[in-house]
């Protein structure tokens, strides 16, 4: 895994479109992810795409110029409320995280103006160290950390560089207890077991569930591009890469768990 020092953005905060319509800006503090998970759409954006080396194999660590972020945040909050996607392409807690600190950092300098709402994406477990942090947010934002599956070996076969899931399980219940707003984003779903359901239910967290086709910000073009069709293929689950294997997922989620705060696709990840 290569790690380098990137650029100085010339802005931090982009305007946010498309799948992400309902927030104002995002924001990604590093570009590439060592995560490197195999359906992961950025691999079919000009970042992954261009770059010459694999996707994974190399993270850019974005210099902060902290005045020049102020500056920044403060232009844009007089706009409006800001309400910023953390991680639109990129894993803010992926593990460069711990040594950089930058994820941490940047949180810190939107605290002095607090802005509108901030969604942290992420599956790692190292999202739990900035629990405090994330206390002085109150209710403006929301630790969305992914759990695709509850089967370890499909996690394996699909995002073999990824956190377990049991750790992604534990950050998530001591987030909760921390009182961090939180959510378990099965997003995409991957193959699971039968157990899967009762255990999100049981989470008591928020709960949103999207798929390929309607998740990766091209109508399942990229996913396809990205081989998934074929690996559910080499699986012998074909048919489950459909859109109504998701439907029947979320579908027995709120019918058997009356009460679940559940939510789906593009819907559930909003402000």
């Amino acid at each position: 895994m290569a790690v380098s020092q990137g650029r100085k953005p010339s802005r931090w905060l982009n305007p946010a479109g498309g799948y992400l319509a309902g927030y104002s800006h995002t924001l990604n503090p590093y570009s590439g992810c060592s995560f490197a998970c195999s359906y992961c759409y950025v691999r079919r954006m000009p970042v992954g795409l261009f770059r010459g080396e694999p996707w994974g194999s190399w993270v850019d660590v974005k210099q902060l110029d902290e005045a020049a972020f102020r500056r920044e945040w403060a232009r844009e909050s007089a706009k409006g409320a800001v309400s910023v996607f953390f991680g639109s392409a990129t894993d803010p807690y992926q593990p460069g995280e711990a040594e950089h600190k930058l994820t941490g950092r940047l949180l810190e300098l939107m605290l002095e103006r607090p802005p509108g709402f901030v969604l942290l994406q992420t599956r790692s477990p190292l999202v739990t160290r900035d629990a405090a942090l994330f206390a002085e947010f109150g209710d403006r934002i929301r630790v969305s950390l992914t759990i695709e599956t509850d089967d370890e070996t499909m996690r394996r076969r699909f995002s073999p560089s990824a956190p377990p899931l049991a750790a992604r399980w534990k950050a998530l219940h001591a987030l909760r207890e921390a009182g961090v707003p939180v959510q378990a984003a099965v997003s995409p779903l991957l193959p699971h077991t039968s157990e899967f359901a009762r255990r999100l239910a049981e989470s008591g967290a928020r709960i949103v569930v999207d798929d390929f086709h309607r998740g990766d910000g091209s109508g399942g073009r990229r996913s396809e591009q990205l081989g998934m069709r074929e690996l559910y293929r080499s699986l012998g689950l074909e048919s489950d890469y459909a859109p109504a294997a998701a439907d029947r997922f979320y579908e027995r989620l709120i019918r058997r768990y009356p009460g679940v705060n559940a939510h789906f696709s593009q819907e559930g990840f909003l402000p």
